[in-house]
């Protein structure tokens, strides 16, 4: 008896001792596949206190791709026929597991889509992954979308993944691939996209715009003209590339200075025609999203971009702040609400100077009013942000959803103006 309990124990001890997990996203086990193959993997590991180290793709028993850390997003190019592919973790203390991944990858070439599905229901925010191959020897330059006929992405290279914000309905969309031979393939992808979420559009038009400078090293609001710090907005406005626009500026003497302009949606003061007298509308909304094209003029003036959404009621506040440091070091920042200060999030912000930048941000009030910073989109990347705050404590009195542009200053407090369009909100 002793001995077979002594067995059953270091059998038990080293089941436990290999414990070690990797999850594979993408490709799903015995699947069809193209050239380049997506690899998406994680990994973790309970018996390495130090966690995991590396992780790896081998085909055909052949590493092709290593990577730091406990996940792998990668494409891999692949020759047609079938493929045993393994993915693998390394910890740093020396353990290894493993995953086998079959695959058969098809010498067909064109446009091959992940997701979504053709005539699936969607999400308003729709996930759209697909890979492009072409026969030219150059390969393929850039893959787009069209949505009911209008081209509203572009990334360059094979391999297309990005979030779009989609209108409820039936939504006919096609995916495009140019290669470098001057070939083009397409693959129709039509949507139903559900959801009960409604938008305002042009908010850089409304009026009721509010405007605060804020002084360093305090950044207490002061109201324009305010010492140290100059402003200005001007609305329907020639951007630099003749579109129509608002343009934000700002100046002044005190280095480091903000400039923040606010306009409220819901509830208190309303701009939309949306006062929620009756306290119904508030308390059912817990989903967000800031959308707007951001135009910069001047990298090194520009200190950071922030954009954020505050939501108030029954002496809880919320403020989603998002800020990309550019001047300041490319980087996004997000706001903790409870510790009154910007968090870094490790997620690179790098906008193009003088052009339009697409910017999506995506939060989530919680049952318990949790803070949830979900995700950014910028320039079709998608960054998933997954941190959650407590709220803070507002007046009684205070009620409602605003929205915030605000543009800082750098360190000689250098004049600049940015410009914003096609600036919407949609909440649910």
């Amino acid at each position: 008896m002793f001995r077979f309990v002594t067995l059953w124990l270091s059998v038990l001890s080293l089941t436990a001792s290999a414990y070690a997990n990797v999850i594979v996203s993408s490709p799903s086990n015995g699947e069809t596949i193209n050239s380049p193959a997506h690899f998406v993997a994680t990994a973790n590991t309970t018996t390495c206190s130090q966690g995991v180290a590396s992780m790896g793709v081998y085909i055909d028993n052949q590493l092709l791709y290593v990577v730091n850390g406990a996940t792998l997003n990668t494409t891999l190019t692949l020759p047609a026929g079938y493929h045993n592919a393994v993915v693998q973790e390394w910890d740093y203390c020396g353990g290894a597991t493993n995953i086998s991944v079959p695959v058969e990858v098809t010498g067909k070439t064109g446009v091959w889509v992940t997701s979504p599905a053709n005539n699936s229901a969607v999400s308003w925010m729709t996930s759209y992954l697909a890979t492009g191959t072409s026969s030219c020897s150059k390969g393929v330059a850039a893959m787009g979308i069209y949505v009911n006929n209008q081209l509203v992405y572009v990334s360059q290279g094979s391999v297309l993944n990005t979030q779009l914000n989609l209108r409820p309905g039936i939504q006919h969309t096609v995916i495009q691939e140019w290669d470098n031979c001057g070939g083009t393939a397409t693959a129709p992808v039509n949507v139903i996209v559900e959801g009960s979420g409604n938008t305002f559009s042009d908010i850089q038009f409304n009026k009721g715009w509010q405007s605060w400078g804020q002084l360093a090293p305090s950044y207490q609001d002061c109201s324009n003209p305010c010492s140290g710090v100059k402003w200005s907005m001007s609305q329907k406005t020639a951007a630099p590339d003749n579109t129509l626009a608002t343009a934000f500026s700002i100046g002044g003497s005190t280095p480091y200075s903000d400039v923040l302009w606010e306009n409220p949606l819901i509830g208190q003061f309303s701009t939309e025609g949306m006062p929620d007298t009756s306290h119904q509308m508030l308390p059912k909304l817990h989903n967000f999203s800031y959308d707007a094209d951001f135009y910069l003029t001047d990298q090194k003036a520009t200190q950071a971009e922030e954009f954020d959404i505050n939501w108030f009621m029954n002496g809880v506040g919320i403020t989603w702040g998002t800020e990309c440091r550019i001047a300041g070091g490319n980087e996004w920042d997000v706001w903790d609400n409870t510790e009154a200060k910007w968090v870094p999030t490790g997620v690179p912000c790098n906008p193009v100077a003088h052009a339009w930048n697409h910017v999506t941000v995506n939060v989530q009030r919680g049952p318990d009013n949790e803070v949830i910073y979900q995700s950014i989109v910028l320039n079709g990347t998608v960054y998933n942000i997954n941190q959650t705050y407590a709220p803070f404590q507002v007046p009684t009195s205070w009620y409602g959803i605003t929205v915030n542009y605000q543009q800082d200053g750098n360190y000689k407090q250098d004049s600049y103006t940015n410009y914003l369009k096609n600036f919407s909100f949609m909440y649910w």
